[in-house]
């Protein structure tokens, strides 16, 4: 689907969607509790539905009622399982160690780019602790019974992995260790796993370089849980009214444990006016000005982040963001295409993004610009053709029903021009 984005200047309220980060990791312990859960969605995404899939061939099974979901905790099966991961990496690194805990043998596939992001380092260990594993990338079929020790892993590949192991070793009989060999990265959705895990009473001991995670556990059903408000896809709305006329985002809690809360320091850093009141977020214009910006616990803000560079007067560094090339694309290349095609002058470095801001052109001729397939880069260059007065198509925008299917409708509500080619 291509989308060609008219020039309109975005602002006005949103409700923000339930977070896909959250609504993850609630789906894995109500699919792993001892009673049923009724889950509370603002909405759905691909991803999530990736999830649902896989838990159901696992054994949990899904059923709506009315805007709730009520979940049905895994029934023993002794069948080969079949995860179809689509294209969710949260959705593979999360429930392959959950398969291995359940002593599950399962077909995993996936599609998109999934097959090629790294999981080496999580399918040794799990051979390494029991299990038979095909392949190191998908698809690939897995054996066995995971057994509890110690796991050695960086800190600084995947969250993923950690949080996959971290709902994984509860349900083993013997204790386990998780030792990080470096440091952490995006350590906000470690946070997140730890709270949720937290809910759903299971015992998580922190330790300087890593965890003890006692065995024998059960996960505990409260009942009925809700998903809190998404921060990551906030950030494009929050970014637009920095940019322009303000925008409000509601169900958005302060005390979230989503690290992508950061894009208010973050907006403010770039002089941008920004209030909260309660759970409602407004933020305005001001006088933007270029910043220096570490994304080594932020990486999924990155793209809008440039969006938000391109319209602040100076340079704007992005550095330690090289975990960007292994996301739904090479974020960093396909960004420096996107700022580039919007006649923004923009340095690609390994790790990083040196924008220059202020300074933006008028591009000759249509402007089109790849999605990479990549729902963020979809996102963010509508939000900045829309911002910087530019008419652009956006090639592959369907990409953004992986995280917000109502974002183009939104978008409209809000001011902005959107009309599928």
């Amino acid at each position: 689907m291509n989308i060609k984005i008219s020039r309109g200047i975005l602002g006005g309220t949103v409700q923000m969607i339930s977070s896909k980060s959250d609504a993850h990791r609630l789906f894995i312990g109500a699919a792993l509790a001892d009673m049923p859960t009724e889950m509370v969605l603002n909405g759905r995404s691909e991803d999530l539905e990736a999830t649902i899939l896989c838990l159901q061939a696992l054994g949990a099974d899904f059923l709506l009622q009315e805007k709730h979901l009520k979940v049905i905790p895994v029934a023993k099966k002794e069948d080969m399982a079949v995860m179809d991961c689509r294209e969710s990496g949260s959705t593979l690194r999360f429930l392959l160690p959950v398969a291995a805990a359940l002593g599950r043998s399962v077909l995993v596939e996936g599609k998109g780019r999934l097959p090629q992001r790294p999981i080496g380092i999580l399918t040794e260990l799990l051979r390494e602790h029991g299990c038979v594993v095909s392949s190191d990338q998908l698809p690939l079929e897995m054996h066995g019974q995971l057994k509890g020790g110690t796991f050695s892993l960086p800190g600084n590949v995947s969250s993923q992995f950690i949080t996959g192991l971290l709902f994984a070793l509860p349900l083993l009989e013997e204790d386990s260790e998780i030792i990080l060999t470096t440091e952490v990265e995006s350590c906000g959705y470690i946070d997140m796993t730890l709270h949720t895990l937290k809910r759903f009473g299971i015992e998580v001991k922190e330790r300087e370089k890593g965890f003890f995670i006692p065995g024998g556990q059960r996960y505990h059903s409260l009942g009925v849980m809700q998903a809190d408000g998404d921060w990551s896809n906030a950030a494009f709305w929050l970014t637009a009214g920095a940019m322009g006329e303000a925008i409000t985002c509601c169900g958005l809690q302060m005390d979230s444990p989503q690290g992508d809360k950061a894009i208010l320091d973050i907006l403010k850093q770039f002089g941008a006016k920004v209030e909260v009141a309660g759970e409602t977020v407004t933020v305005s214009r001001g006088k933007l000005k270029g910043c220096v910006i570490d994304a080594a616990q932020i990486p999924d803000l990155v793209p809008i982040l440039c969006i938000a560079a391109a319209a602040a007067e100076g340079k704007t560094e992005i550095r330690n963001a090289s975990r960007l090339r292994i996301k739904e694309s090479d974020r960093l290349t396909a960004m420096t295409d996107c700022l580039n095609r919007l006649g923004v002058p923009v340095e690609e470095k390994q790790d990083g993004l040196v924008i220059h801001g202020g300074k933006s052109t008028e591009q000759q001729g249509e402007i089109r610009i790849d999605s990479y397939g990549d729902h963020r880069i979809v996102m963010s260059a509508a939000v900045g053709a829309a911002m910087l007065g530019r008419e652009v198509v956006i090639e592959g925008a369907e990409a953004v029903a992986k995280s917000y299917p109502a974002f183009f409708a939104e978008f409209i509500r809000l001011g902005g021009g959107a009309d599928v080619l």
